[in-house]
């Protein structure tokens, strides 16, 4: 059977042999056992309703079996017999380029090279899943394959609902993963609905078929660490600082990456084998060291000599902080990455107890696990505080570090009240968002913009990277004062992104831009693709955008109206992107700091070389980032007030309501 032919088959008309995994491959830990006996019979239903009565009795012990094994029913016997991997649009069968184009992104983000936890369709942060089980894959590519360009195929937590008419005009595919009722989005509702098979927690550009491997996190990661060693040494001379962080997965595997092309030293620790020597095989990491002692004397050379080597220590974070502390050495820089949004199955891992250990407890005993991980966050922030009180700069990543660590009781919380701490969580530390990428990027409208090169061909990725060099060094020479630093950074990134070998998967390229630089790039490449110069190119970005996320802790951190708990502003997004021309879009709960902490959306557009796509992505890219601009604009962001006058003075048809600001010795005056 062909590739081809297995799509278009969706669900096979014979029952398949259950294959042989490969043992190398990295696996999702065991979920918790959460559901009683009646809600396992549920469960069981639900799965079984994918497939012909002839094959429950047989399908019914197997999946029993694997909801008892891993707490989730994966169907492993679909899995296809194909490589999962992205190939050229003209390899996918179907009606419609755009589906195509889908289908693409879709089996990028299930890439061996590419997924974190590939066999459990988890793309990245230990459960940001594309599909809760391998039936819905089957069933996805199958409609996506089938379907025309006047039709929309409804996608609900990973199950597809089926295709809907619609018109050219309408989105392809329209994604949601977890949105669930506000008062059953705790951790463990998460747990329960997931496991009984009806939603999925789509981090952000998992469920959104949006992810192009860690670089896509590798260039704000860049901005970032680059941004905070520009606050230690202001001259640019970066040469023996240290950074120090965790966690060497799907997302937080560019941080060794990102602190090299920064031209600092780093390490990162990381407790899963399996995950460390996976980058330091794709050379994200120069050396992988499992004793403190010899990674202490390793990094004391490098900075004496000033090498920027990324070392990645095989063991726990807490021993790094506690080691070096211990022998003196100076931490510059520090932050976390683990996936504390998910700290009790899998996200974290408590210092005291090695990997598989681990592993064992959080699925044996979950309370257990609960109350070592919350003793190992105390442990590593009182070593952080050790830290700081000598000069280190440590910032939140995101990652719900400082959430996760305050229940734990750990001392991270500011003396001054609570609730006018930074960020109004009366935290000692900022998030990186408060700090550097709010003030710096997002309120100026810079963000994650991606494309993806669907011929497959790398020398497509190198025109595209030209033509949006071109494009930048365009705007530097016209832009003002203000957002010229921005505009530098990225164009010195995407003239070097080809040296810096970030390629993993598709070919793709991931650069920060605001709305103008965003238009013009995109409407250069339908000029090329037009001209048969490139291929189509999907359009996308990461979540983590200047309007794709309502999300307290991070990407609306440095909004303090209170506004920063509500999340108008990514659901407007989600539906203006639909009706302004994106090929699909997706609207989330969960991704980042965690499931009912965040909501969240994202876009893919397929630019063809029509005058169809270059009113489209006018259209959409326009309001995909002046929305949030508008938003932090009211939310009186300084930078943002500015960049939204800009932006009005840019387009006539822009009409936004601008604040007033208020004298705040009135207000004083009236508590004294």
């Amino acid at each position: 059977m062909t590739f081809q032919e297995e799509i278009l088959q969706g669900i096979p008309s014979q029952l398949p042999e259950n294959p042989t995994l490969d043992a190398s491959v990295n696996r999702a830990p065991k979920r918790k056992e959460i559901l009683n006996a009646p809600e396992k019979k549920l469960a069981l239903q639900n799965a079984l309703r994918y497939f012909p009565e002839a094959w429950h009795k047989t399908l019914a012990t197997e999946f029993l079996q694997e909801l008892n094994q891993f707490g989730r029913i994966y169907m492993y016997r679909f899995m296809p017999k194909h490589e999962i991997k992205a190939r050229s649009l003209k390899e996918y069968p179907g009606k419609s380029d755009q589906a195509r184009a889908i289908m693409l992104m879709i089996q990028n983000n299930l890439d061996h090279r590419v997924a974190q936890h590939p066999y459990e369709l988890i793309t990245y942060g230990g459960n940001g899943a594309v599909f809760q089980n391998w039936a819905q894959y089957r069933l996805t590519m199958q409609y996506l394959a089938e379907m025309t360009d006047e039709q929309t195929l409804v996608m609900y937590s990973g199950h597809p609902m089926g295709l809907f008419p619609s018109s050219q005009n309408a989105p392809r595919v329209v994604v949601t993963n977890g949105m669930m009722i506000p008062n059953y989005s705790k951790p463990d509702d998460w747990e329960k609905f997931n496991a009984l098979g009806v939603t999925q927690y789509g981090q952000m550009t998992a469920g959104s078929y949006m992810y192009i491997g860690p670089q896509g996190i590798v260039h704000g990661t860049t901005i970032t660490v680059l941004n905070a060693a520009r606050m230690k040494r202001p001259d640019g001379n970066f040469s023996g600082l240290l950074f120090v962080t965790s966690g060497l997965g799907g997302m937080s595997g560019a941080q060794p990456k990102a602190a090299k092309i920064a031209g600092l030293v780093s390490v990162t620790a990381e407790v899963n084998p399996k995950a460390a020597y996976k980058r330091q095989e794709q050379g994200w990491v120069d050396v992988v060291i499992d004793r403190i002692d010899q990674l202490i004397a390793q990094v004391e050379t490098a900075r004496k000599n000033g090498q920027n080597t990324s070392f990645a220590y095989l063991g726990n974070i807490v021993e790094v902080w506690e080691g070096f502390h211990e022998a003196g050495i100076k931490i510059d820089i520090g932050s976390d990455q683990t996936s504390l949004h998910n700290p009790f199955a899998g996200g974290y891992y408590p210092v005291g107890m090695d990997y598989e250990e681990a592993n064992n407890l959080m699925a044996s005993g979950p309370e257990q696990f609960k109350e070592a991980v919350y003793a190992s966050l105390r442990r590593h922030a009182a070593a952080i505080n050790k830290h700081t009180s000598n000069g280190t700069y440590f910032f939140d990543y995101g990652n719900a570090f400082l959430l996760e660590a305050g229940r734990a009781g750990a001392d991270v919380f500011s003396t001054s009240t609570a609730g006018e701490g930074v960020g109004g969580g009366g935290y000692k530390y900022p998030s990186y968002v408060q700090d550097i990428m709010g003030p710096l990027c997002f309120d100026y409208g810079f963000g994650p913009f991606r494309w993806v090169c669907t011929s497959g061909k790398p020398e497509d990725l190198d025109k595209t990277d030209a033509i949006a060099a071109k494009v930048l060094q365009q705007m530097l020479n016209e832009a003002p004062e203000e957002i010229k630093p921005q505009l530098s950074d990225n164009l010195h990134w995407v003239k070097e992104a080809k040296k810096n070998k970030l390629v993993v998967g598709s070919q793709a390229r991931i650069l920060y831009a605001d709305a103008e630089g965003r238009m013009r790039i995109a409407s250069a490449f339908n000029e090329a693709i037009r001209k048969g110069e490139i291929g189509p190119v999907v359009l996308g970005r990461d979540h983590h955008d200047v309007s794709g996320t309502d999300s307290p802790y991070r990407e609306t951190s440095n909004i303090y109206d209170g506004s920063q708990f509500t999340a108008d502003m990514a659901v407007h997004n989600f539906v203006g992107d639909a009706f302004r021309g994106a090929t699909w879009v997706s609207l989330h709960n969960g991704g980042g700091v965690g499931w009912g902490e965040v909501i969240n959306g994202g876009f893919g557009m397929l630019l063809d070389g029509s005058s169809e796509a270059d009113d489209k992505l006018k259209s959409m890219l326009f309001w995909d980032v002046n929305n949030g601009i508008a938003r932090r604009n009211w939310a009186r962001n300084p930078h943002a007030m500015s960049t939204i006058e800009r932006a009005m003075k840019a387009e006539p048809k822009l009409k936004v309501t601008q604040p007033n600001l208020v004298d705040k010795e009135l207000l004083n005056g009236l508590f004294e």
